[in-house]
């Protein structure tokens, strides 16, 4: 016993530093740092929704909506002439905003001035001095002209207008910060390093500045210039971005600035974190900060270009406007184009399309809510993947129960996501997802393909997980070669079966709970051993109904062959054992089934602590959903058209074309068949060739020619529902959709 004990201690401390030198290897070297970036993303979309975009932030879009009202209502022509701006900024002003930033780049010089400065040399070819000047005086006047100086003293006048800058190596003629620009910009002379470690971009950076009379009448200049982690998406951003020396600021930071935030700030660079008067932001070595998504742009308050002007110009009418000034008091505005075709995007967690004005909303809303996310230490990463390792090979090497152990790992695995979600949420901490699973796994599996090659678990785990819904040929043959089951899911063909009791609940209020355990466990036992011996899997008994399926875990080419010929059989067993039901419990069962072939995820899925063999997939609902159909047809055995063929083709089933049938849920139909028996289709084969007859002038949209057929059918239950759905659509052709459409499951 102190040998195997030994043996097994040795066998630990190998799996346990093979492991774990295998996963930190990766993990520093940067192996899992794909993984781990979607399981970051995974956290911010599904948390978003649980955070709370800042009140004070509000974002004006210049939408689609807006260009064509400006087109039919003011004759403007898209691009709009600058004065729109300067209306909408002198709107917010008499509301006190605090300010103003534009997230769009006015490098050319309003196509309006080009205009105006056309007809100014058209003028001076004039005779007369006289007519000259008053013509001048009358272009002047006219507002639609003097475009960009308008615009500029509107931001003048406000104050607190943001511009922007755009850094790029590729573009940007600027290579020095212009002298006569007094934009502020962040003092980093109490810095004890450079700031060449923050350069967003390395070469030689070229900037693309705003036309000079806008660039100088702003209050501030912000940088709009961001970069992606290695995998393109954004997910964080810069307070400010190097260029010529000088820390400019980003567009969210230029907002603060131009609300009269001080410029100076320090950096404390063992805690990696800049300081901004009340404002504290971690950054990484490159000082980029990580930011905390709130969701979409809409979870901020949204106005449009033409919300703002309409309001104006009621505000100046004196109108009630739709949009009161004072709902802009206090706020920072974002102001970016949302029309297809003119806004720039940017893939962040939340979306591959997301519009750049919300990277720098969110960089303000974190600023301002003090919320930004924090990387852990490397180290923290590799401690904590040590002890997952640790854990795993403890529980899968001395449990002693494949249950035990599997559960265990589970649960670790699940321990690690949650702990992550929640470091996320409360703490603001992005933790490693993707290395410790990866350590929980590796250690599962190195621990378990130990105790398989030394104690024979695998053939005990088949065993003991299978026992309930194989039958034992099927579990020896497994035992026989393990290598046919796949554990964990897979995707592969099945033919799915759901049954259910007609009008159960009627029948169980006629006996008592003893008598009618008893009549379930025999209607179940003589189903479930039909199903059982045709090579068929149970999934699950939910009361009543049986849920099975074929061709999983063990592959049968003809499955859908062995799920028709079950179900016939079901409904034969069942119509000959009637009496005797009807003589010990005084009830009479009919069973309603529905059969479905196609791709379904099947495997051992469930909790930590409890698991199934089963399935998942848009095929299963489809089979379950055919099941209930049987009620609209007044049949007891329905299936799609993918099983009735593939089955013809290991054996002679017959059957007649049901109906083109959309279920509930499903707005595309399929092809569903009635099934039947050999001595059935012999007994009704006029019958089923009198209703092929008017079910093709059904869906010919032939309503009228197909009424007296179904009626002369008095007989057949479908033909009944049939000719109901005749006498309405005769009457409501406009409702005709071309195949008949379930009303309920």
């Amino acid at each position: 016993m102190s040998k195997k004990v030994n043996k097994k201690t040795v066998a630990a401390l190998i799996i346990i530093v093979s492991v774990f030198a295998l996963v930190t290897l990766c993990y520093v070297q940067g192996g899992f740092d794909y993984l781990e970036y979607k399981m970051y993303d995974l956290r911010v979309t599904t948390l978003a929704p649980y955070t709370r975009p800042s009140d004070d932030i509000i974002l004006i879009l210049l939408d689609q909506d807006s260009i064509d009202w400006a087109r039919q209502e003011r004759s403007w022509s898209w691009p709009w002439p600058r004065q729109a701006y300067a209306q909408i900024i002198d709107y917010v002003k008499i509301g006190g905003a605090s300010s103003f930033a534009f997230d769009v780049i006015f490098s050319e010089p309003s196509l309006y001035d080009t205009v105006f400065d056309s007809m100014l040399n058209a003028v001076e070819s004039f005779d007369s001095t006289d007519s000259i000047e008053f013509a001048e005086e009358g272009l002047r006047s006219n507002p639609a002209f003097n475009d960009d100086e308008s615009f500029a003293l509107a931001s003048s006048d406000f104050g607190r207008v943001v511009q922007t800058v755009f850094l790029s190596t590729q573009s940007g003629s600027t290579k020095v910060w212009p002298e006569t620009l007094n934009t502020p910009l962040f003092d980093t002379r109490s810095w004890t390093q450079g700031l060449s470690e923050f350069d967003i971009l390395t070469g030689e950076v070229g900037a693309q500045f705003p036309v000079d009379v806008l660039r100088d009448s702003a209050r501030a200049i912000g940088n709009i210039t961001g970069k992606a982690d290695p995998d393109g998406v954004f997910r964080r951003h810069n307070l400010f971005a190097v260029f010529d020396d000088k820390a400019i600021p980003g567009l969210a930071a230029a907002s603060l600035l131009a609300s009269g935030l001080d410029s100076k700030i320090s950096y404390d660079e063992k805690k990696q974190l800049i300081t901004w008067g009340a404002y504290q932001i971690p950054v990484d070595k490159n000082g980029r900060t990580l930011l905390r998504f709130r969701g979409n742009l809409d979870r901020y308050i949204p106005y449009t270009a033409r919300e703002i002007l309409e309001s104006s110009a009621s505000y100046h009418a004196g109108d009630e406007p739709l949009l009161p000034p004072d709902n802009f008091a206090g706020k920072y505005i974002f102001f970016g184009y949302y029309a297809p075709g003119l806004f720039d995007i940017c893939t962040n967690p939340i979306s591959s399309v997301y519009p750049g004005v919300g990277m720098h909303v969110t960089m303000l809303d974190n600023l301002l809510q003090q919320d930004f996310i924090r990387d852990v230490p490397v180290s923290a990463g590799i401690v904590i993947c040590l002890v997952i390792t640790v854990l795993v090979c403890f529980f899968v090497l001395y449990s002693g129960k494949i249950t035990v152990s599997l559960g265990a790992s589970c649960a670790v695995l699940i321990i690690i996501i949650i702990g992550a979600f929640f470091a996320y949420h409360k703490a603001g901490l992005w933790l490693p997802m993707a290395a410790p699973m990866a350590s929980a796994i590796f250690a599962f599996l190195a621990s378990t393909l130990y105790n398989y090659a030394t104690e024979g678990s695998q053939k005990r785990f088949i065993k003991s997980a299978f026992s309930q819904y194989l039958s034992p040929t099927v579990i020896d043959q497994l035992l026989t070669n393990p290598k046919m089951l796949q554990l964990g899911g897979e995707r592969r063909e099945i033919s799915i079966f759901f049954s259910d009791i007609q009008g159960f609940t009627t029948v169980s209020e006629k006996l008592d709970p003893t008598r009618l355990t008893v009549m379930l466990n025999d209607y179940l036992s003589f189903m479930t051993d039909t199903i059982l011996e045709s090579g068929g899997t149970i999934d699950k008994y939910e009361g009543d109904a049986i849920i099975a399926f074929w061709n999983a875990p063990l592959s049968y080419e003809d499955h859908a062959a062995r799920a028709l010929s079950a179900s016939l059989s079901c409904q034969k067993l069942l119509a000959e054992k009637q009496e005797t039901f009807y003589e010990q419990y005084g009830v009479r069962l009919l069973t309603r089934i529905g059969l479905n072939t196609g791709y379904a995820v099947v495997g051992n899925m469930g909790s930590t602590k409890r698991f199934d063999y089963t399935m998942l997939g848009d095929s299963v609902n489809l089979a379950a959903r055919l099941e209930g159909q049987n009620k609209q047809f007044g049949t007891y055995l329905m299936c799609t058209e993918s099983t009735f063929k593939k089955a013809v083709k290991f054996g002679t089933f017959f059957g007649r074309n049901l109906a083109n049938l959309a279920v509930v849920g499903k707005s595309e139909p399929v092809t569903v068949y009635e099934p039947v028996s050999e001595a059935v289709w012999q007994e009704k084969r006029e019958l089923f060739e009198r209703f092929e007859e008017a079910r093709v002038l059904f869906y010919e949209a032939q309503f009228a020619k197909a009424l007296p057929i179904f009626e002369s059918l008095v007989e057949d239950k479908a033909s009944f529902y049939y000719a109901q759905q005749c006498r309405y659509y005769k009457e409501h052709i406009s409702e005709w959709k071309g195949y008949w459409q379930a009303t309920s499951k």
